[in-house]
């Protein structure tokens, strides 16, 4: 940013311009903001590639199956057998499900009701398991569009109405999910919230030292997370962008977490501005001026990043990108526009009780820093050396990982009723008729498609076929198994394998668990396809930013030893301290995707201002001054952005907590191993080389230390 502009967006007048401004635009999008959980879409259906099999088999039913029946069970269980009483009761409870609004009219199936038709010939599921202990009834809601958002009330309802003396009654079928997943998340976003400012103001009181000056971030980083929740549901509402509970989830973390970075690393500049001017509105200027390109090149590097992920082939992953970068986008605007402003309206007392003066010493030229700067240049070879070695060997951990997908089960860190529903129909070899595979297939060769899937094991008994014209038909197959388990998975890729081999048929097989087969098969090629794709767009940046190709394959090369070791400690962790059964498909992107692009942020910070200090003192003095004069504020940012990511552990959900663990793992690495030592020392043992092929520093100072102010800024950053 130029210094002239960077005074007018902090002059004595146009402060209050940018105040009133930054204001008005909270309060408006504020508004729109609160209405964000009304555009937002949870639907598991909505998620998959079009080009899925699972999603042409959904297309070619719409006209019959309706995509918003949401199929639904009540799981009744006694040890030592159900006695006719209960049977009897679970016959009258049914009839007052089958009034509650939502319940489609082909009312409740029961196990009474299911033995009768049975007995009248009709193909229908047993309800009863053989040893009497475990029944189910069977229903389907409907409650119009978005109804998985709605279905909390009369499942609410339903728990009343079915409890019973002596008989565990649990709700299951995806209805039964839906429930459990807005359960385990309500409330959870304004505690995730709380608990995330509360860790941030506690590390800024302890960077700070000063009982007021964090609550300038915090503000900005509340009106940064206000704003972004009102552009984003704009987005949604006109622009067709997916949102739900997990980007929502995800962008308040990140935007608090960027936002208090970038204000502790304005900060910073800014007090040290204030040492070397009288005046606050030309310290902010300069401070704006040279911090704000560091700024903006990171959150650029996470914008463009995040929009990587719009090359993803699963939907949820491809729609999590603009969400996120429409935040980050926001948090920049605000940290470099309002933040600037009330520090210049507040003025040097906001620092109370340590106000920067002028003209007094940078604390920071013989601080912590400082000394470990002066420590790695003794043999700054045999500390990077070591260093990677180090990072190698716990990059080892990652053949513990295993992102083959989580089960139901496995996915939350609760026991939930619909897992335990699903569970005891397994158990007791009862098939969920909420849980099937579609079959669809052309009409001629219908009696060998239904053959052809007969004898695979772990399938009930197929539903009678239904035309859904254009001489195709179609019919379900209930699975025994939990639809998003391995088991699961591998029936749907024998019926596949069977039906695909029936000439002519044109069959497809979708469903519950093929949806969730296909989404773990997007997952796996996203990985193959994004990755790349992110780590070829950061170099581009940092080489557009750096003017030169050896640092920035450097750090690109230490931001990829940074991810594999952190990947590799948090699997041990997961294995080994939580127990957890696996990590989803698609963790290892969103691991690399938030380590990398946030990773490289802090090194952006640090050789930006390596560069800056070259120009006077060359390369290797260069990097002991950097190093010394940011190592304090890039380690605080890296603390406050861990803590935010950690917060996510908080939640039950697997995924959201293998995903803060690492990344809060991957950036305390980045700030306290990688950017402080092992970037440092190659610095210092490269020297001038790592501006190649840059004339920046052909020795260790080989640019003129007298030359005036614009010569040093023409080839500062």
């Amino acid at each position: 940013m130029h210094r002239q502009i960077a005074g007018k967006l902090t002059g004595p007048v146009t402060k209050w311009i940018v105040l009133v401004v930054m204001l008005v635009l909270t309060g408006v999008l504020g508004a729109l903001g609160g209405k964000l959980a009304d555009v937002k879409n949870n639907e598991q259906s909505s998620w998959v590639p079009s080009s899925a099999e699972s999603t042409r088999v959904a297309d070619q039913l719409s006209g019959e199956v309706n995509p918003n029946e949401i199929p639904t069970l009540v799981a009744y269980h006694r040890e030592g057998g159900l006695t006719e009483a209960d049977l009897a009761a679970i016959d009258e409870q049914a009839d007052e499900i089958a009034q509650i609004q939502g319940v489609t009219d082909t009312g409740v199936l029961t196990p009474n009701g299911a033995a009768a038709l049975q007995a009248q010939g009709q193909n229908v599921p047993t309800l009863l398991s053989e040893d009497g202990e475990v029944a189910y009834v069977y229903f389907t809601f409907n409650l119009g569009k978005d109804g998985w958002n709605k279905i909390k009330e009369p499942i609410d309802e339903i728990k009343k109405i079915t409890a019973m003396d002596g008989v565990d009654v649990y709700v299951g079928g995806f209805g039964g999910q839906a429930y459990d997943f807005i359960n385990s998340f309500d409330g959870s976003h304004v505690t995730l919230l709380l608990m995330t400012f509360a860790v941030v103001i506690l590390i800024l009181l302890i960077t700070y030292r000063s009982p007021i000056l964090w609550i300038l971030p915090i503000v900005c980083a509340a009106v940064a997370n206000t704003m972004a929740g009102g552009v984003v549901y704009l987005l949604a509402k006109y622009a067709g962008l997916v949102v739900n509970d997990q980007s929502q989830y995800i962008l308040s973390i990140l935007v608090i977490g960027a936002g208090t970075d970038y204000a502790l690393l304005l900060v910073a500049r800014y007090r040290e501005e204030l040492r070397r001017h009288e005046n606050r509105h030309e310290a902010m200027a300069f401070a704006l001026h040279r911090a704000a390109p560091a700024i903006v090149a990171s959150a650029a590097t996470v914008v463009i990043g995040l929009m990587c992920l719009s090359f993803a082939d699963l939907n949820s992953t491809a729609s999590l990108g603009p969400v996120l970068a429409v935040g980050v986008s926001v948090t920049l605007l605000v940290m470099i526009t309002l933040l600037p402003a009330l520090l210049v309206i507040f003025g040097r007392w906001i620092f109370w009780p340590v106000r920067p003066v002028f003209g007094s010493p940078e604390p920071t030229q013989t601080g912590f820093w400082s000394r470990v700067g002066d420590r790695i240049s003794v043999r700054p070879r045999a500390v990077w050396i070591g260093t990677a070695i180090i990072l190698a060997i716990a990059c080892l951990g990652v053949f513990k990982l295993d992102a083959n997908g989580l089960s139901t089960e496995d996915g939350f860190t609760e026991t939930l009723d619909s897992v335990t529903a699903q569970k005891l129909l397994a158990d007791h070899d009862l098939a969920d008729s909420s849980n099937t595979i579609q079959v669809v297939t052309n009409d001629e060769q219908l009696p060998e498609v239904q053959e052809a899937v007969s004898d695979i094991e772990g399938l009930g008994s197929p539903t009678d076929p239904v035309s859904i014209g254009d001489g195709r038909s179609y019919f379900e197959v209930p699975i025994k198994y939990d639809l998003a388990s391995e088991p699961a998975f591998d029936i749907v890729i024998e019926a596949r394998d069977q039906v695909h081999a029936v000439d002519g048929a044109d069959a497809l097989v979708g469903g519950g668990a093929a949806f969730y087969l296909d989404t773990k098969t997007a997952s796996q090629r996203d990985n193959k396809v994004v990755i790349p794709l992110v780590l070829l767009v950061v170099l581009v940046i940092l080489v557009l930013l750096l003017r030169a190709l050896t640092a920035p394959l450097i750090l690109i090369g230490t931001v990829i030893l940074s991810f594999g070791a952190a990947l590799g400690i948090s699997s041990l962790i997961f294995t080994y301290v939580f127990d957890f059964a696996g990590a989803d498909a698609g963790f290892p992107l969103f691991a690399f995707v938030f380590l990398v692009a946030l990773g490289v942020d802090y090194n952006i910070f640090l050789m930006t201002r390596v560069r800056e200090e070259t120009v006077q003192h060359g390369t290797r003095k260069g990097s002991l001054i950097a190093l010394s004069s940011t190592g304090g504020v890039i380690t605080s940012a890296g603390l406050v952005l861990a803590a935010t990511f950690l917060v996510l552990a908080t939640l039950p959900f697997v995924f959201l907590v293998e995903l803060g663990t690492a990344v809060a793992l991957g950036v305390l690495l980045d700030t306290l191993v990688v950017r402080s030592v092992l970037v440092t020392a190659l610095n210092l043992d490269l020297g001038g080389k790592i501006w190649w092929p840059s004339k920046l520093d052909r020795g260790d100072n080989t640019v003129d230390p007298g030359a005036s102010e614009p010569e040093r800024e023409s080839v500062s950053v």
